[in-house]
């Protein structure tokens, strides 16, 4: 099986070749950190997290990096408005950010490189740049000469001519074409600045993605992505800067992940619907969040809604059932079985040169949800045929659940099942329990879920339901089988 990639530069899908055999060297457009991470960056994030995943599935030794905008206008603006140093802002909010994306369950890059700590190597790839005859400084600013460079526009299929025609110079600016953008601008009152040969200042937007990724990973490297919104200009810039300054190709592969929608509409500030990550985790669980999105290709755009969730909620469910059920029948000592074992171990093979498949098509998710889904189908209905599935079986079948659950960031949520102890202690004193040996969450629900066996053995019902609506009233659903009750964490709304 053969990964085949979309890439923008070709506009076409592509077999996937590392510049590195058996290493992947990926870049991704990070966040300007001027406020919270909101569903926006979640889906941008999200997408390469599965990239990743998918690549380390297959083997590879994946090195991934996304840089952190923390010099810029949108930063130096809030942080005046709030009587803060930039720096001192932007810091806070880098933590801010990744700390929500960590609740999301999306998985951190090897690598943050943040503006502020690369400037001097921006510096050498701006000197390079007007070395060869790219770039040029008009009174304290520093210009790339778009017109110098007749690659502009291979990304975005465009030509110089047609873009021209809708570009102008906004005033203050000391551009000799519309087209040509800022490598570094000439300090302003009231913004922070560096020393460069050029004076006083700070650089432009486009340079630190191509410092920082030709930096870290080299040239050329195997993948670049991010929104789409980046297509053009900035990552058609950062094309222009890199070569131009290096005389190498940039990126092989560009991938471009498709932008999200509110309800039906562009997501913006003038239409109040930016929704942050945080917010969002108060009321919907980390994974129902990323399911939604799984289940959208990475190209798509996305349309996303309460609706939408709750569809998503549902779906997990089976999977989480599914997963429960085996978990308890792989944990028997039972090793003899009365139904089709074989040819069951076989459709899970099957089942898996299926999601790779799926995958291998430009990273597929929504193809390959659908073969977990008919996974789950086939091992429900071999359950109810088999009187007494082999622990083993069950065993093979819950390990393949998991791992391909867990390229599409699923099933990883071990953390949600953890049960905390101030939330039991008002259920124990209700029922009267002795707390004094109890010394975690877990013991306490243990203690909870017993007593409401023993109440049902004695046909208390009025007992017994009592506490199962208390632990449904606190996030718990409790679900009664031959074998005993299961459990699982549930959001509370």
């Amino acid at each position: 099986m053969t990964l085949r990639i979309y890439n923008t530069l070709t506009r076409k899908k592509e077999v996937f070749t590392p510049v590195e055999k058996g290493k992947v060297k990926m870049y991704v457009c990070g966040m300007t950190v001027y406020s919270d991470a909101h569903i926006g960056h979640a889906r941008t994030y999200l997408a390469f997290d599965v990239v990743r995943r998918y690549f380390e599935y297959k083997g590879f030794d994946v090195f991934y990096v996304q840089n952190i905008t923390d010099v810029d206008d949108k930063i130096i603006a809030s942080a005046n408005q709030r009587g803060e140093d930039p720096l001192e802002y932007s810091r806070r909010y880098t933590e801010r950010c990744l700390e929500a994306l960590d609740a999301l369950g999306i998985r951190r890059a090897d690598l943050y490189p943040k503006a502020s700590e690369t400037i001097p190597d921006m510096i050498k790839m701006i000197e390079r740049i007007i070395e060869k005859g790219y770039g040029y400084v008009a009174d304290g600013d520093v210009y790339f000469s778009v017109e110098r460079f007749p690659e502009y526009g291979k990304l975005s299929n465009q030509r110089i001519e047609e873009l021209e025609a809708g570009a102008r110079i906004e005033p203050g600016e000391k551009k000799r074409n519309p087209l040509d953008f800022a490598l570094w601008k000439k300090a302003k009152p009231g913004e922070p600045w560096w020393e460069s040969p050029w004076g006083k200042g700070r650089p432009g937007w486009h340079i630190e993605c191509s410092t920082m990724s030709s930096k870290y990973l080299g040239l050329p490297f195997d993948i670049h992505g991010g929104g789409m919104d980046l297509k053009f200009p900035h990552h058609e810039n950062e094309i222009a800067q890199a070569e131009a300054a290096t005389g190498k190709p940039f990126a092989r592969y560009w991938m471009h992940v498709g932008l999200l929608t509110v309800n039906g509409e562009k997501m913006s500030k003038s239409l109040g619907n930016i929704i942050n990550i945080k917010d969002l985790l108060e009321r919907w669980d980390a994974e129902v969040i990323r399911f939604f999105f799984v289940q959208n290709h990475y190209r798509s755009p996305p349309d996303f809604s309460e609706k939408a969730l709750q569809d998503a909620e549902k779906s997990l469910e089976r999977i989480h059932r599914l997963k429960e059920r085996l978990k308890k029948l792989s944990e028997r000592e039972k090793n003899g079985s009365r139904g089709d074992e074989k040819g069951f171990l076989s459709s899970i093979e099957g089942f898996k040169e299926k999601f790779e498949l799926a995958m291998d098509d430009d990273f597929n998710t929504p193809r390959a949800l659908g073969v977990i889904f008919d996974f789950i189908g086939k091992t429900n209905k071999f359950l109810e045929e088999t009187e007494e599935p082999a622990s083993e079986v069950c065993r093979r079948a819950l390990d393949t659940l998991v791992k391909l659950c867990n390229v599409l960031t699923l099933l990883q949520d071990e953390s949600k099942q953890e049960v905390d102890l101030n939330e039991m202690l008002p259920l124990l004193e209700k029922y009267e329990l002795e707390t004094l040996e109890i010394s975690s969450g877990m013991e306490a629900l243990e203690l909870l879920l017993k007593v409401r066996e023993d109440a049902r053995a004695k046909r208390d019902w009025k007992k017994a339901d009592a506490i199962r609506d208390d632990l449904q009233r606190i996030g718990f659903e409790v679900e009664d089988t031959e074998s005993g009750p299961r459990w699982r964490k549930k959001r509370v709304v």
